[in-house]
């Protein structure tokens, strides 16, 4: 189709099948077909007289609270590039160069910045990894290409479970930004296989061009993937789906954050009310709540320690938690053992908000047939303890796994195992892995291996003290968990 653009920027034409948007004095014009996207955009002072945008593209409704200031700095900062049509022509249509990954490629370097993080997992089982602009080294200090091949290689390892992506946008200047053609080719890159199993990606903080922008390429992404994305413009409303005591959020992502609630009073108080920190919170800074002195119900088996859980539960057998022994010998039955992704999935947050609460009250728990609630309860029960089932004392020597020669490691394990390890823990410990091991048995069928099984319950058995776990950190938990269930049967031998 061809089209007159300043027929469509100054005479209020909008042709069919395109989409214009008129944010204060800017206006900007998309054509999108099969094989092209044509971008431009105008400044224009009279823009009274643009046209009505159809109602089939509105613009997103949290755009009117933007300060007039705002929408001048994200264009000078050159977050998004204003020769869009050069940028995108020089998008090959078939990025060859990361075809297959070079696994023995180091990224030593890119690891060491923090720009991605892997935090465990939500409260329904997904794995979350966590995005920071203000991380991304400069353009002139970073191979673009690198950079790519890095996300996939760090994703390779998370995405056949379901997880979910977190992406602070503060930080991101002209200094450190990726090409507009390089990001139309990371999306290209990033096949089903990465999308498939992504349940949910927060944009933190987004821009006026980052929002107008992605509402202009909604065409040429897919519905099912847009689905997927949410728009969070403070940390207090992130809260709301995830735990913000686990991850990782820079210094600079808080201040920002800081700065917009107090140039917004109603949001400020909102995030007051609605918003209840621990006092080693990220947002406590400057939100904080006084911290409730209400004792546990002595049947609540959530958020507690292993000692409450066996003083408040007399006829407790083997130190095993009543909702452990329930989740384990659900998933015992055959069935179960054999559903493919057993522990990769994740359940529906109703649900297993539902069996919390009934397991807090001391009630038996239904799992409607579906193994996968019994495989997500299991693995938040470890992750709410008030310490890890591998305790804070272990966590150092876990982190040093890796270094140990292999002649040592058997050695080595079975003194913190066994000796170091409390004994509650060791059983509560023993009880799990000789259950994964049966898991890990019927692998022909439920995909489960000893590294699967180690990828998405090593997060949940050790983290650090202040409960922030990071990408370098996921590795060597990971590996111990593996090591463990690997070599269950000389090691558990009490």
């Amino acid at each position: 189709m061809a089209i007159d653009n300043n027929r469509v920027l100054k005479g209020g034409w909008i042709p069919p099948g395109c989409h214009a948007y008129r944010q204060r004095s800017l206006i900007i014009h998309c054509e999108i077909d099969p094989k092209s996207i044509k971008i431009s955009y105008n400044i224009d002072e009279e823009s009274t007289r643009m046209g009505r945008v159809p109602e089939s593209a509105p613009l997103p409704p949290e755009l009117l609270d933007i300060p007039d200031n705002l929408l001048e700095r994200s264009a000078s900062d050159g977050t998004i590039e204003e020769n869009f049509e050069e940028e995108l022509a020089r998008a090959p249509e078939v990025y060859t160069e990361i075809s297959s990954l070079d696994l023995e490629e180091s990224f030593a370097e890119l690891n060491r910045t923090g720009l991605v993080e892997v935090v465990g997992d939500d409260e329904v089982g997904r794995r979350i990894i966590v995005v920071s602009a203000c991380r991304l080294p400069p353009n002139k200090e970073l191979l673009h290409d690198k950079l790519l091949r890095y996300l996939m290689f760090t994703l390779d390892k998370y995405v056949e479970q379901d997880y979910s992506v977190v992406y602070f946008h503060c930080g991101l200047t002209s200094k450190n930004k990726p090409p507009l053609s390089w990001l139309w080719r990371a999306y290209k890159a990033f096949d089903r296989k990465y999308k498939k199993n992504l349940k949910a990606l927060y944009l933190v903080h987004p821009t006026n061009f980052i929002r107008i922008v992605w509402q202009m390429l909604k065409p040429a992404i897919s519905v099912k993937f847009g689905r997927k994305m949410m728009y969070v413009n403070y940390l207090h409303e992130l809260q709301q789906h995830l735990n913000l005591d686990k991850l990782c959020i820079p210094d600079a992502v808080l201040e920002y954050d800081k700065l917009l609630l107090s140039k917004n009073p109603r949001a400020a108080e909102s995030a007051r009310q609605n918003t209840v920190p621990a006092e080693t919170s990220p947002i406590a800074k400057f939100n904080k709540k006084p911290k409730s002195s209400l004792s546990p119900p002595p049947t609540q088996q959530f958020g507690v320690s292993l000692a409450f859980i066996k003083e408040n539960n007399v006829n407790m057998v083997g130190a095993i938690p009543p909702v452990v022994r329930q989740c384990v010998e659900f998933l015992s039955q055959p069935d179960a053992l054999e559903t493919e992704g057993i522990f990769r999935r994740s359940a529906n947050m109703s649900v297993i908000k539902e069996l919390q609460s009934a397991c807090n009250r001391g009630e038996p728990l239904r799992f409607r047939n579906d193994p996968h609630n019994a495989a997500v309860l299991l693995k938040t029960f470890f992750r709410d303890l008030e310490e890890p089932l591998l305790t804070f004392d272990l966590y150092d020597e876990i982190m040093d796994f890796q270094n140990w020669s292999p002649r040592d490691k058997p050695r080595k394990v079975k003194i913190l195992i066994l000796e170091r390890l409390p004994l509650d823990n060791y059983m509560l410990l023993k009880y799990v892995f000789q259950f994964l091991w049966k898991v890990q048995d019927r692998s022909c069928l439920n995909k489960m291996t000893t590294s699967n099984l180690a990828v998405v319950f090593g997060p949940n058995l050790a983290w650090p003290p202040n409960g922030q776990m990071s990408l370098l950190s996921i590795a060597p938990i990971n590996n111990f968990t593996d090591f463990l269930l690997s070599h269950q049967e000389s090691i558990f031998i009490i």
